[in-house]
């Protein structure tokens, strides 16, 4: 009870001390239940479009916040919702954010489909500014079938070096990757005439991301239930998108002092240096509510050999950095 008291505590912290000289952004680093984060870097800021963390029915708009520092967020509001995607109507989770062609695209999961029959998927939203305001991007979802076993959800959009596009993504434990059209209005087939490749690892879940350091091609993804103490983020490296790719080990997980449910994460590298930050969601101690998920931020980093060191997560987050 003391330890669930104290997260609650940091929780008011992290909105009302941003006048009184944060070193740090503590943990959570905006009030809220929030979920499943992207973060990213445009114009200068850091963003995070994180999941609203309720009962499906209630989960029909994406805030995102925005910073300078790391410390003091700025809550963008509605950025998007069912309002302006005319087929989604509820679960509405897992954004993810690409700027291109002086456009932001905000990809999202919708109406947590269990079939082929139902209507949702993943679907994209189109703005000028990162805060929105968003709209549908294509009037229909971009993805509303299954492929592999994979539930259309949790979708991740990767830059490959030699300018690709492609999208990662799915539930159910599989994982496909997807070859993106340059305007992202559909898929292109690979050179064997496929769509869908499968590479699912061992242990994936769901909440699948990807980055390259070094030349080498990092995978990441979430493992255990959602719902529970257990889930966490593991990850494996291997020398293309499309693996194969062996699980390493986990780099992320519950605390027992800290916190429990650490997972489905992403990771932010800051431009011109190796300075890497994971963004995730994680559940108060002592706390049960299902959807009671906030999001915080930790450093990584690596070994000499390219591993990436286990998360320590914490209360006090990370120090004040500026871009």
């Amino acid at each position: 009870m003391k330890k669930n008291i104290l997260y609650i505590l940091l929780m008011v912290l992290s909105a009302t001390a941003f006048s009184q000289g944060k070193k740090t952004s503590g943990n959570p680093v905006f009030p809220g239940w929030y979920a499943d984060p992207e973060g990213a870097i445009f114009e200068n800021k850091y963003w995070i479009f994180p999941t609203y963390s309720a009962l499906y029915e209630e989960q029909v708009f994406l805030d995102c916040y925005s910073s300078p520092d790391l410390i003091k967020w700025t809550k963008h509001e509605h950025v998007i919702d069912t309002t302006a995607v005319k087929w989604a109507n509820r679960a509405m989770w897992a954004p993810a954010i690409v700027q291109k062609d002086g456009k932001y695209f905000l990809f999202f999961a919708a109406n947590d489909i269990q079939n082929d029959q139902q209507e949702g998927g993943i679907g994209i939203g189109v703005a000028d500014k990162p805060e929105g305001p968003y709209k549908d991007y294509l009037g229909k979802p971009l993805l509303d079938k299954f492929y592999n076993g994979a539930q259309p959800i949790d979708q991740f959009v990767f830059h490959d070096k030699d300018g690709q596009y492609y999208m990662i993504y799915g539930g159910w434990q599989h994982c496909n990757i997807v070859r993106l059209k340059d305007d992202f209005t559909g898929f292109e087939p690979y050179a064997d005439g496929s769509y869908f490749k499968e590479i699912t690892p061992e242990g994936y879940v769901e909440g699948p991301f990807m980055f390259i350091r070094n030349g080498k091609y990092y995978f990441m993804w979430s493992e255990g239930g959602w719902g529970g103490p257990d889930y966490s983020v593991a990850y494996a490296i291997a020398d293309s998108p499309f693996g194969p790719f062996k699980r390493i080990g986990k780099i992320l997980k519950q605390d027992p002092e800290v916190a429990t449910g650490a997972g489905h994460h992403s990771m932010i590298n800051v431009p011109g240096t190796d300075d890497w930050y994971i963004v995730y969601h994680r559940r108060p101690l002592g706390d049960t509510g299902r959807d009671h998920r906030v999001t915080c931020i930790d450093k990584v980093e690596f070994d000499s050999d390219g591993f990436i060191k286990p998360v320590k997560i914490t209360f006090e987050g990370v120090a004040k950095r500026k871009l």
